[in-house]
């Protein structure tokens, strides 16, 4: 990777962790699914409040509608769940999951990135691919996508989804629950 291309992912990382976006719990919609989750990285104390707010309007098709967030940690814990909210939220709850398995993907790399596909999907979340070369940063990138899954099952959604979506999950996740917490 390129000195500047590692320079401008570290500016998106410090620009979010600045100002990251869904931070501050909005009221939920009355009548709407909705699910939270709190998830602690125990390594380093980084810890997050996430709740998710669904539109299942067209239950063959539930999206996101909001995702606010109440934490604390790292630069990377908190820009992490900053992009994760721009990834998500208005897509589809099939197609979050999706991100989420390549976002793990991308963590898998050792910092060797993804194909161009791939990474086009992540957006800014692009810009943790150096992260990946750091195990013990890993878990706190990945704590907001590990609090955004817990809301898809518990909320019961995740199923809906993939029973109502199966082509849109097409990219398995390749990492046990275990090295997910």
């Amino acid at each position: 990777m390129s000195s500047s291309l590692e320079q401008m992912y570290q500016q998106v990382i410090l620009d979010h962790a600045k100002s990251p976006h869904g931070r501050g719990f909005v009221e939920l919609s009355e009548g709407h699914l909705h699910g939270e989750s709190h998830q602690i990285n125990p390594t380093c104390g980084d810890e997050v409040t996430m709740r998710v707010e669904f539109d299942t309007a067209d239950p063959k098709a539930p999206t996101i509608s909001s995702v606010s967030w109440e934490g604390q940690g790292c630069s990377i814990s908190q820009a992490s769940l900053s992009v994760l909210t721009d990834l998500v939220t208005g897509a589809p709850v099939a197609e979050s999951e999706h991100l989420g398995d390549v976002f793990r993907q991308l963590m898998q790399s050792r910092g060797k990135g993804l194909d161009d596909d791939l990474e086009d999907q992540l957006g800014d979340a692009t810009a943790f691919t150096g992260v990946a070369q750091f195990p013990a940063r890993i878990k706190c990138a990945l704590l907001g996508w590990a609090a955004l899954r817990d809301t898809l099952a518990t909320s019961g959604v995740l199923a809906d989804a993939h029973a109502t979506q199966p082509e849109l999950d097409q990219t398995p996740s390749t990492q046990s629950p275990q090295e997910n917490r």
